[in-house]
């Protein structure tokens, strides 16, 4: 009998799936992690991959140690921490963000059919890659690809500042993360919902 069946994906030891769901002689490889993820028919992805929010095309080649679909934090806000998100864990009164996680699960990553995604490459929310595209190893894709494009390379650059200057400096002296863990939790409510800009308004 050959190892990838119709039936069910191929799935290896020590991964985590969860909310996804798989074509026809799909294999993921070991240890990777799935999650709110569509693979289409005969995709692979190999061993230790990460990969949410995404719509895998079919055919898709997906080499070790890739991440699609890599989560974000809310920079706009006064942190980035997961205690604004995932409050549960530090508070007991406290529920995790739904609509946080909500958000990062509607920006889906999709992968064309026939792509290869080389060793470690990273595909960012949002971002289409086209059929027949290939990925070269270590890429950072922040932007779509077009169909038979090959791209590689790292986009890391300064694009643009978080904050001004102003507001930042203003946040390095509020030095809100060195407030004890009740005066974060009391605070909770204004980290989620306020702009930096508030924030220091509320609290400077």
């Amino acid at each position: 009998m050959s190892r990838l069946q119709a039936e069910a994906p191929f799935i290896h030891p020590g991964c985590t799936i969860t909310g996804s769901s798989f074509g026809t002689y799909v294999e993921i490889g070991a240890g990777s992690r799935v999650s709110n993820a569509v693979f289409g028919n005969y995709s692979y992805c190999d061993r230790t991959c990460d990969i949410a929010n995404a719509e895998i095309g079919m055919f898709a080649n997906i080499a070790s140690f890739v991440r699609i679909g890599a989560s974000d934090h809310p920079m706009e806000k006064a942190s980035l921490h997961h205690f604004l998100y995932r409050s549960a864990s530090y508070w007991d009164d406290a529920e995790d963000d739904a609509a946080w996680f909500a958000r990062r699960a509607a920006r889906t990553a999709r992968i064309g059919h026939d792509t290869w995604i080389g060793h470690g490459a990273m595909i960012k929310p949002e971002v289409t890659v086209g059929h027949g595209a290939v990925v070269a190893s270590g890429t950072i894709v922040t932007k779509d690809v077009a169909p038979y494009t090959i791209v590689g390379g790292n986009t890391a650059k300064v694009i643009r500042r978080r904050y001004p200057e102003a507001i930042a400096a203003q946040m390095m002296e509020l030095a809100w993360w060195n407030w004890d863990h009740e005066t974060l939790r009391t605070a909770l409510p204004d980290f989620r919902s306020l702009r930096a800009e508030e924030f220091l308004e509320k609290y400077s």
